[in-house]
């Protein structure tokens, strides 16, 4: 199988899985986080900012359209869309994996476009945990990338049929690119979710950047389950862990180690949105629920949904009186359901987070039992 039909049939099969996004939100992980309503702490829309710092780049707004595909012509022409959009909306963009640009230089294009369409835009190249710094630098050459993506995948290549089946050299290569880029690298799962524990010893590769990405979104899982012939792969369907559970774990080490945390993985609304900045993270990233948007609706509503999102996000912050995205770790949350029962299991203060506002300096997700 190429790499082409491989990146389509993920695209294929990833609408598949959302199409039903459209029609509203979906039961989510998500729904264990719920704001405490404080009825008069709300402030004025004028004066909320919803700029947010990464890896030492400012960005006018806390989302970002993550990693999704390139390396065929369709995909190159939804790379084409998601970047204009991206150029439009002042959206940070990551590119797919370039996994097939490195094999076959002749589908450049349908990665280059993401810097074409969006010559001044923060563009993030991606490759896998295998790469090396040399390939790392073809990628992030192509694009004029601002950083890297690396991601990790464990899962995914293990129920994929031609996938990897050895994981070993994973941090000794992260390392090597963390000392020989000049950029930001960020590691990001694909949706089964990033430990404290990883986090951990992501600081000691020299990661400062980690995306969660949780599972709840894209499936990975299942699609490759999918292109199994007999389809027999499907007991690591529920594998993961979520967005949310993977801010409050991680909250401890991110905090302690200086590493900033940005959340991917199941965002349905804009609502999900500032849930995650409210446990931490610093932008959160959105792939399966716009790229059903883009394939349905074209680019023009793609613009127009991100528009919307980006007016709910900071009316969100309006009412919650929050007048930053930091501001945001300060609101009493209630972590319930399934969320609670991993604090409780992980040793973390769950119910701190409800009355954050009542000191600012709160640190409950660095004080474990």
């Amino acid at each position: 199988m190429t790499y082409a039909s491989r990146k389509d049939d993920h695209v294929r099969l990833a609408v598949a899985q959302h199409r039903e996004s459209l029609a509203g939100p979906r039961p989510s992980p998500f729904d264990d986080v719920t704001f405490v309503h404080h009825a008069l702490r709300g402030t004025a829309e004028h004066a909320v900012s919803l700029a947010t710092e990464v890896g030492g780049a400012n960005w006018p707004v806390p989302l970002y359209i993550n990693a999704m595909t390139g390396g065929s012509s369709r995909t190159g022409e939804i790379n084409r869309g998601l970047a204009i959009a991206a150029r439009e909306t002042g959206l940070a963009i990551a590119s797919g994996s370039m996994s097939a640009y490195l094999a076959d230089p002749s589908v450049a294009e349908t990665y280059r476009v993401l810097r074409t369409e969006n010559p001044d835009g923060y563009v993030i190249a991606n490759l896998n945990a295998n790469a090396t710094p040399q390939m790392a630098a073809r990628a992030v050459e192509l694009l004029r990338a601002d950083a890297l993506q690396v991601h990790v995948n464990a899962i995914q290549e293990i129920v994929m049929p031609e996938g990897d089946r050895d994981f070993s050299a994973w941090p000794r290569n992260i390392a090597r690119l963390t000392e020989a880029l000049g950029i930001p690298v960020i590691v990001k799962e694909v949706g089964f979710g990033i430990s404290a524990d990883t986090v951990m010893q992501l600081t000691d590769l020299g990661v400062r950047i980690v995306d969660v990405s949780g599972c709840g979104g894209t499936n990975f899982a299942m699609i490759e389950n999918s292109r199994r012939r007999r389809a027999d792969f499907g007991v690591l369907a529920g594998w993961g862990l979520s967005t949310p559970a993977c801010l409050v774990d991680g909250a401890e080490v991110a905090l302690l180690q200086g590493v900033t945390l940005l959340a991917s993985g199941g965002v349905r609304t804009p609502l999900d949105v500032v849930r995650a900045l409210a446990l931490g993270a610093r932008a959160v990233g959105v792939s399966g629920h716009f790229l059903s948007i883009l394939e349905n609706g074209g680019v023009d509503a793609l613009i127009a949904a991100i528009t919307v999102w980006i007016t709910q996000i900071r009316q969100l912050m309006v009412v919650l009186g929050a007048e930053t995205v930091r501001a945001l770790t300060d609101t009493d949350v209630l972590l319930t359901g399934g969320l609670a029962e991993l604090c409780g299991l992980r040793g973390i203060d769950a119910g701190g987070y409800a009355r954050r506002s009542r000191n600012p300096m709160w640190d409950a997700p660095v004080t474990r039992e």
